[in-house]
């Protein structure tokens, strides 16, 4: 059989134009708004997923970040966060069967920390509640809430709007940060106090509230108008410097500021499997926070059932000896039994101390607070050394500063 001889390809042409790298991108994870903002200003490209969206664990360098926060100001972005608008007649009403404390209390352009629970008194989330007007409020939250919303609002006249996607977030905090916005034009925050709230321009809402417990704000804004303002922010800061930053740097001054971040000092009720993993806001010291004069909300009986009988842990703050950093150790009392463990723990670099906060299983971090010691350990010359260094229990915030509460603030 006569074969036909094969054809040799002739070599494809170099391309006159470079074929550029792909670029890196979490498989799966969506930008935010913000992306190209951030993603010009990375070194590290260091991202990790926050409810679905790309988020930095840092920008550059953890340590410019951090001390940015406390000497200059920064931008983070918390677009992710869930956004849940609710309006209606019934809105405060509704409310104020789901959270703990009295939304009636909550007045007009004000923000409040709340936190809900089941029947059985366990926290579902915790987060913040804006206050638009008489019947129209938003609750930001960690966890994703819609669902439960919408069983919360039955038999009430409400509506539950998911803003997740369609509100963006800003977070500018530090010492400068009241100067940046003065600079951008943005006047009308002089007179702001902390947790108030306004509108300075048509559809920009600024609050001033953030999770440093420093001077800060937080800017609230349509999708379509954040690139703008960030862009902005960024001009008018010409003078002082602003930072991008990412989650490690907030996490060190969310620390020193005492704050309670979910999923790592605490698990939210619907996301454990196992029994006894949930934990109640008496435990987690928010006593201040639960109003049983109000009248009936979700887990009311069954904390005050807590309250006659006793708590099971105690969340608290506390002071390590030595310098390594405690996250995740062990505690004890009297050296030899367990009796609790670190949520959070760091160095901090602005108090100099070696701080934590920590679950105690009831009585100890209460009423037992003497002879507590935690479990560490230290490497050195190549060998692992253990160690148990004091304990003392703290009360307030480890990094406090007047500017957090001035108004207005100092102009720099």
């Amino acid at each position: 059989m006569a074969t036909t001889p094969s054809k040799t390809r002739a070599p494809r042409k170099a391309s006159s134009t470079a074929v550029k790298p792909a670029k890196a991108v979490p498989v799966g994870l969506i930008p935010t708004v913000f992306q190209p903002r951030l993603e010009a200003l990375s070194t590290a490209k260091s991202w990790v997923g926050w409810a679905g969206y790309q988020s930095p664990t840092v920008i550059d360098n953890i340590e410019f970040e951090y001390f940015a926060i406390r000497n200059q100001s920064t931008l983070f972005d918390v677009s992710p966060m869930h956004k849940y608008r609710i309006t209606g007649p019934d809105a405060e009403t509704m409310l104020n069967r789901l959270v703990t404390r009295d939304v009636r209390k909550i007045g007009t352009g004000r923000v409040g920390y709340v936190l809900w629970c089941d029947e059985e008194g366990m926290v579902i989330d915790d987060g913040t509640l804006f206050r638009f007007a008489e019947n129209d409020f938003r609750l930001c939250c960690q966890e994703r809430m819609l669902g439960w919303m919408l069983d919360a609002a039955w038999g009430f006249d409400v509506a539950i709007l998911d803003e997740s996607d369609t509100v963006s977030g800003l977070s500018l905090q530090g010492p400068t940060s009241f100067s940046i916005l003065k600079a951008a034009g943005l006047s009308a925050v002089e007179t702001l106090k902390p947790f108030d709230l306004a509108e300075v321009e048509p559809g920009l809402w600024i609050s001033r509230t953030g999770f440093t417990g420093d001077l800060g704000y937080e800017l609230w804004m349509a999708n379509d108008d954040g690139l703008a303002l960030w862009d902005r922010l960024w001009d008018a800061a010409k003078d002082w410097g602003l930072r991008a930053i990412g989650f490690e740097a907030l996490n060190l001054a969310r620390i020193e500021a005492g704050f309670i971040a979910a999923r790592v000092d605490f698990q939210p009720i619907l996301t454990t499997l196992r029994l006894g993993r949930g934990r109640t806001p008496l435990e987690l010291g928010f006593d201040r926070l639960v109003d049983f004069e109000k009248g009936h909300f979700n887990g009311r009986r069954a904390l005050l059932r807590q309250r006659a009988q006793g708590l099971r842990t105690h969340l608290v703050k506390i002071e390590l000896g030595g310098f390594k950093p405690a996250d995740g150790a062990l505690l004890y009392h009297r050296k030899t039994k367990e009796v609790g463990h670190v949520t959070s723990g760091i160095w901090s670099p602005t108090t100099k101390r070696n701080i934590a906060l920590a679950e105690f299983n009831a009585p100890y971090g209460g009423r037992i607070q003497d002879d507590l010691w935690a479990e560490i350990y230290v490497h050195e010359e190549g060998q692992w050394d253990r160690r148990l260094v004091p304990v003392t229990v703290q009360t307030g915030p480890f990094f406090s500063h007047r500017r957090a509460r001035q108004t207005p603030p100092d102009i720099y």
